[in-house]
């Protein structure tokens, strides 16, 4: 018979973890206090680096280390203007972990992570990426599912899992996007996965440091409420964002009208661009999650959020996240015997 522990063992060896649960990287949320009672509590929390003034960053990576000794991640955004400067940084700091997001890290920006002495984890979206991903030296890759929160991709997890998950044999593969329930993670751990990401459920716990308005949004919130920005025009390379429906997601597409206008009159350029359209959701954002301006900020939110109903504190969550998986695997084996 199969244990729970049998069935993510890789994840805990490739983590270095009790429990292979990752907390997605989350831009004013995941800072040096959520992650690290995370890591604290056995689970492995992921430093947002957004597009953070890199000599904030280090300070948050030193802030994280002596608040815990247990592993975590770095994330980084490769299509943020600061990037080169926050992975120069980040790697001097030879943290144990750097997942890179947003885009395609290069060859060079791999072997800099890992000459570091970190581990690489990068998101994939289809399968000749994340073959492209493993020839440029990925140690394990990311499936996100559009499901998810924040800046996301195209595709579904339930696509992703057969058409990357099911192909890919020689690197840890972890998944996320829609994961609200502990009885969903054994189905996917025999499906290959050997581990999970949250995001969504982690700003539900007491040691997320949101406004009270930005969890009570969530609490409220239905799955249908969370859907993702439109992308008016191709001239922006907009990567579309999951949020909920509010004021401040009508503004973003007034936003795209008048920077496309703006790029065909040669005011801006391609990059101020794309700048303005990262620090439109960065300072959105936070004024939702800090300030608790749940009309006119952003409301990053993935579909899971339809499951949330109560707010937990973190080791509360992640026991009963474990419970709920055991119970199913249990449940499984009974009608497979």
């Amino acid at each position: 018979m199969k244990t729970l522990q049998d069935l993510w063992s890789k994840g805990k060896q490739f983590l270095g973890v009790d429990i292979p649960v990752m907390c997605g990287a989350m831009t004013w949320i995941s800072e040096s206090g959520l992650v690290s009672t995370v890591s604290n509590a056995g689970a492995f929390g992921c430093l947002a680096g957004g597009n953070m003034d890199p000599a904030q960053l280090v300070q948050e990576i030193v802030k994280t280390r002596q608040l815990t000794d247990k592993p975590f991640a770095v994330n980084l955004i490769t299509i943020a203007p600061n990037f080169k400067k926050q992975l120069e940084m980040v790697s001097a700091q030879e943290v144990p972990f750097i997942v890179f997001a947003g885009g395609i890290p290069k060859v060079s920006d791999i072997q800099q992570a890992r000459a570091s002495g970190a581990k690489v984890l990068c998101f994939a979206s289809n399968e000749s990426i994340a073959k492209r991903l493993i020839d440029r030296g990925a140690d394990a890759l990311m499936l996100e599912g559009s499901e998810a929160g924040g800046h996301i991709g195209h595709v579904s997890l339930i696509i992703l899992l057969q058409q990357v998950l099911f192909q890919v044999q020689n690197v840890p593969v972890f998944v996320a996007g829609g994961i609200g329930t502990g009885r969903i993670i054994p189905h996917l751990l025999l499906m290959g996965a050997v581990g999970v990401q949250l995001g969504t459920h982690f700003v539900l716990t007491d040691e997320c440091n949101v406004h009270p308005n930005f969890k009570e949004a969530f609490i409220r919130a239905r799955a249908r409420d969370a859907i993702a920005t439109p992308q008016i025009g191709s001239e922006l390379h907009v990567v579309a964002v999951r949020a909920l429906r509010n004021k401040g997601m009508d503004q973003f597409s007034d936003l795209q009208m008048r920077l496309i206008q703006s790029r065909k009159r040669g005011e801006i350029s391609q990059e101020e661009a794309q700048f303005e359209v990262e620090r439109y959701w960065v300072g959105a954002l936070r004024r939702a999650a800090i300030d608790g301006d749940i009309e006119k900020g952003s409301l990053m939110a993935g579909q899971s959020v339809g499951l949330a109903q109560e707010i937990k504190p973190i080791r509360k969550m992640l026991a009963d996240l474990t419970e709920e998986a055991e119970r199913e695997l249990h449940r499984m084996q009974d009608i497979l015997t």
